[in-house]
Order: structure tokens, then sequence, then C-alpha cells
């Protein structure tokens, strides 16, 4: 998923750990960043919404998240939360030999999902095995991170959905502090299920 070069702007502008672009290669060429989970050398890998970057070394782990102006907010973790992230699904098919798969927002391809998972869900994926192992129904009720458009950022209840055939399908979301808005269906991402999110989030 296209993002920002977070290994870059994480290692010089947001923890300083090098002040000059040679530094920040050295730091990366030493193996200590990874990105869900799998070292990164190149220095310009791009990173996009809900990856974690960790360093081992210092123990700090982030995930990358949008604040309200829609800019990417790295977030930092604990280490028991970098263990997995949230996906949206994106497809789901039947591939070769009947085996069915779903592929996510950030190009993984996940086989032998729950049959209750369908598009638009969310799936919990555990980094280190990349295995389904908990889902969030796209539904009323739920709650949502908006990961497109103008209201890119906001985290509200999803409260109803609009069919639109032959143009997009809007949903109407509640922030927590009662305001509604609407957006595309492929804008909003379930976090939760009801108020609880999965992953913390920025205050």
């Amino acid at each position: 998923s296209s993002g920002i070069n977070a290994e870059y702007g994480l290692i010089r502008n947001k923890l300083k750990y090098a002040l000059t672009y040679n530094e920040t290669k050295k730091v990366t060429m030493s193996r200590a960043i990874k990105v869900d989970g799998k070292v990164r050398t190149d220095m310009c890998f791009p990173t996009g919404f809900m990856d974690v970057v960790s360093i081992d070394k210092t123990g700090e782990y982030f995930r990358m998240l949008f604040d309200v102006k829609g800019r990417f907010l790295i977030h930092r973790i604990k280490k028991e939360e970098s263990a997995y992230k949230l996906c949206n699904v994106k497809s789901v098919r039947t591939a070769a030999k009947g085996v069915p798969v779903i592929t996510t927002h950030d190009g993984r391809t996940i086989r032998y999902p729950d049959p209750m998972i369908k598009l638009h869900d969310t799936v919990k994926v555990d980094i280190a095995t990349n295995k389904a192992v908990d889902f969030i129904k796209f539904e009323p009720g739920n709650l949502a991170y908006i990961t497109g458009g103008q209201n890119c950022g906001r985290i509200g209840i999803i409260t109803h959905k609009e069919k639109h055939p032959g143009s997009f399908d809007i949903v109407h979301v509640k922030d927590s502090v009662g305001h509604s808005f609407a957006t595309r269906l492929t804008n909003v991402f379930p976090i939760g299920k009801g108020k609880q999110a999965w992953v913390s989030l920025p205050r």
C-alpha cells in the first residue's frame, strides 16, 4: 500500500536517530528496522495505513495511522500490540483447486479464511504467521477509521449504508462528539466491534 517513506521519516525526523541522509542509510542497512515483521534495508520502503514498524534494538514499536488532517501519523504502541495488524478485505474469491482466498488492503493473500468474512470486513492478521485470527464485520454499530476523502483520519460508529447502483455506495458515520458525516464505502475501515477499538489510537 502506498504511503510515506516511513523509515526515512521515522528515523530522521521523528526519532532523531540520524541527522543526515547517509546516517539514515546506515541505520536501515544495519537491519535494525522491521516493517510488518520483515527486515527492510531500503530506507525509501513505503509504508501504509496499519503497518507496524518495529525497532527491536531499542524496543520501540509504531503503527502507521492517519491524523485528523489526513496525514500519516507514527503512533507508538506496546510490544504485544506489534504482533498483529488490522487489514481491510478488498476481494473474496476462489483460487485454483477451489481454495477460498481473500486479498487485503496491503496486498496480502490469505487462504482458507473464515467463510463469514466478506468484502469490506476487517481481519486481524497475526504478522508472524500471516493468518487471520479474528475479524470485524462491516455493519452498523461498529467502530471505523476513515482512510480517505475529506474526512480522512476521523473515527466514528457506522450508522447506516446507502446503496447507489452504478455509483459509489455511501456510508454514514457518527463520531464520539455526535457529529454525523457521510463518506464513500471504500474509505471506511472497521477497527472494532461496538465502541471498542482493536488497536490503540492516538489521543
